[in-house]
């Protein structure tokens, strides 16, 4: 194939006037399929798109080859059929369908403004749109209604960064009604954030009551501190009092009365007038009370710090064993569930001791007792990160167990070398005085204690080193005297046992079964399974949870597994693992400040 390059003469060429077209052979091509060399794919890029659409907007702006006007509250536009079904399915669908608009010239549409249809047409015909604070939201309305979706979104990300504490309520209200779910998710989580901002502005007094309980109850609030909500509830409820005074016990439930300062819970809670007569809001009120003089011994939903006040509900362990008859620890550690992070707390005071007994009481921590007869007791100071020696128990003790009832400790059984011990012990932190009460009716070892609705019981345990007690023996403070109450299904030592939701929970004894005894039906139930056997294991409530740390398995090995029980749902799941395998050890929950300094 030869490729021949021609070139017409001009008739005032010089020497070649006249001459015929002159052909010259330039190469020699063969005849084969070209290759993609051999072709330009040419593309000038979105100019050629952007310089016809320009040209449509000059035909537009001149009513040139427009084919239809759009009729909105008296305003004409002039549009070209084909330009608007391009953009929009709903034009689309309009004029490329059998509908009466598609014949006629003049098509009218109702429920917009002229501006947003201005402002429409011109981000149609270029691409472009001029968004406010002032027209977003018809924007928005008329973007969404003609289907343009690159607007639409454009005005919700525009909203989106327009959030502040003083509109993002209104936003929320706006982009639930148009099912907006991330726009309605980033203002929620805005207002969380910024709560108490947020709960200074209008929007915040206009929020229904069903809205403000979502807030004030969701654990993602983010507040200094809880008197903050308080005021927040009790601001929005002056607003209209009237009106809103019969849902004050349904949003009280929600503020965590019993962490309020006391000063702030005497001297304004208590004081308000409304609550004052507020009669289905006393037990809320009594809860706090009592909250403020037994601390954590009170436990409900109320009772569990918000994270964002820098306090955490945490589980910290005291001391324990490595393994069997030896390697006493003296680590004391804190474990936050929610974060799987543990740190590290001052060391407990004589670690060489064993099998002593530990409880929280209030916020802070005692250990008393331990191998070998030992009489001492230590409180640590969980706002001075430090131990303490308090007031002796008035015999001394191993094995045995310790649980506060009413704001005192009981020292319950165990054993002082030569017998188990029917004596049980109790300490007033003010006076810090040990004094005897009304002995057991069955000397035991090793049990499980737990106090429920205002009475003490002390379950299994070992009444002499070849036997076990299946007996549950319950202590009245008030009438100073223990009943038998029902046997637990298993006689065991070594089990442990933790109250909740006024039930108590018993594990341990070399079973994998968790029991549950209900104190008001006096019965039991087996209610879930451990993933192995264990005994001497750590149990402690965080968070509306149940969580056994370490123990024993069968072969006497300690274990550092972290075992989580959720009564409500009845499922269980290893959370986590310990630092080290550990057993015989304290197990309890406090608050505790979450000190950005402090190293782990």
């Amino acid at each position: 194939m030869v490729l021949i390059l021609g070139r017409r003469m001009n008739s005032g060429d010089s020497g070649i006037r006249d001459s015929p077209a002159v052909k010259r052979k330039v190469f020699e091509v063969e005849s084969k399929t070209l290759s993609g060399q051999d072709v330009l794919d040419f593309c000038c890029g979105s100019s050629h798109s952007d310089g016809i659409l320009q040209v449509f907007n000059e035909f537009r702006d001149s009513r040139l080859f427009t084919d239809v006007v759009i009729s909105v509250q008296g305003h004409e536009f002039h549009c070209h059929r084909a330009v608007l079904s391009a953009c929009s399915s709903y034009f689309r669908a309009m004029f490329c369908n059998d509908h009466r608009e598609s014949r006629e010239m003049l098509v009218e549409i109702n429920g917009i403004l002229a501006e947003a249809m201005d402002s429409l047409l011109t981000f149609i015909y270029t691409g472009r749109a001029k968004i406010t604070t002032e027209n977003v939201q018809f924007l928005f309305e008329a973007s969404s209604l003609f289907q343009i979706n690159t607007l639409r979104d454009a005005c919700a990300k525009f909203l989106e960064d327009q959030l502040d504490p003083c509109n993002c309520l209104g936003i929320q209200r706006f982009a639930e009604a148009h099912s907006l779910k991330q726009l309605v998710s980033r203002c929620r989580n805005f207002a969380l954030a910024n709560f108490s901002e947020v709960a200074q502005h209008q929007e915040f007094l206009d929020l229904r009551c069903e809205e403000l309980e979502d807030y004030i109850s969701s654990e993602d609030l983010s507040v200094s501190k809880e008197e903050v909500v308080f005021e927040a509830v009790m601001r929005w409820v002056y607003h209209n009092v009237d009106h809103r005074r019969s849902t004050l016990k349904a949003l009280l439930l929600h503020v965590r009365m019993p962490l309020l300062h006391p000063n702030y819970f005497v001297q304004t809670v208590e004081q308000d007038q409304i609550i004052q007569n507020a009669q289905e809001c006393y037990q809320i009120l009594h809860e706090a009370r009592r909250y403020h003089v037994l601390g954590n011994e009170m436990m409900s939903s109320r009772t569990r710090p918000r994270r964002s006040t820098g306090y955490s509900e945490v589980i910290v362990v005291v001391g324990g064993c490595e393994r069997l008859g030896g390697f006493n620890l003296p680590y004391t550690e804190c474990y936050d569930p929610v974060t799987g992070e543990w740190k590290s707390l001052a060391k407990l005071p004589e670690f060489t001791k064993s099998e002593y007994a530990v409880c929280a009481l209030r916020n802070d921590i005692l250990v008393s007792g331990g191998r070998i007869n030992s009489r001492d007791v230590w409180m640590y100071n969980s706002q001075l990160n430090l131990w303490l020696r308090v007031a002796p128990l008035v015999k001394g003790r191993w094995r045995h167990k310790m649980c506060v009832l009413l704001g005192k400790v009981y020292a319950v059984g165990g054993y002082d070398g030569q017998s188990r011990l029917s004596s049980v012990e109790c300490y007033d932190s003010f006076s810090n005085r040990w004094t005897e009460v009304a002995p057991m009716k069955e000397a035991v070892s090793s049990p499980a204690v737990a106090s429920c609705a205002g009475k003490l019981y002390v379950i299994g345990g070992g009444p002499d080193d070849n036997t076990c007690s299946d007996k549950v023996q319950c202590y009245d403070p008030e009438e100073n005297c223990w009943m038998l109450r029902a046997n637990i299904p298993i006689a065991k030592r070594c089990i442990t046992a933790v109250s909740l939701n006024n039930l108590i929970y018993v594990c341990g004894g070399l079973t994998k079964s968790i029991f549950c005894y209900d104190p008001a039906e006096d019965y039991w139930m087996n209610v879930a399974q451990t993933f192995s056997k264990l005994e001497s294991c750590g149990m402690s409530v965080c968070n509306g949870k149940i969580f056994i740390l370490g123990g024993r398995g069968e072969n006497g090995e300690s274990l550092d597994t972290i075992l989580c029980y959720d009564p409500a749902t009845g499922i269980s799941h290893c959370a986590s693992t310990m630092p080290r395998p550990i057993s015989y050890h304290g197990c309890v929950t406090i608050h505790r400040y979450n000190d950005k300094h402090f190293k782990p």
